[in-house]
């Protein structure tokens, strides 16, 4: 899966908090992520975020 640093990520699964849109602060075999709703950061395997991943949202045109 292409996820790069500053891609947003929509989730299938929500944070606690409500929001289910994440910003991606590190790519590597662990990510770590930024909650859009609270701003809490969460770092987890590849393998669980890739499992859990409904979209990806780029701003940048390449």
């Amino acid at each position: 899966m292409d996820v790069r640093v500053g891609d947003i990520i929509q989730t299938k699964k929500p944070h606690p908090c409500g929001a289910n849109q994440f910003a991606v602060l590190r790519v590597g075999m662990d990510f770590k992520i930024r909650c859009q709703g609270c701003g809490h950061e969460i770092m987890l395997s590849r393998a669980k975020i890739e499992r859990n991943i409904k979209k990806i949202i780029r701003d940048s045109v390449e």
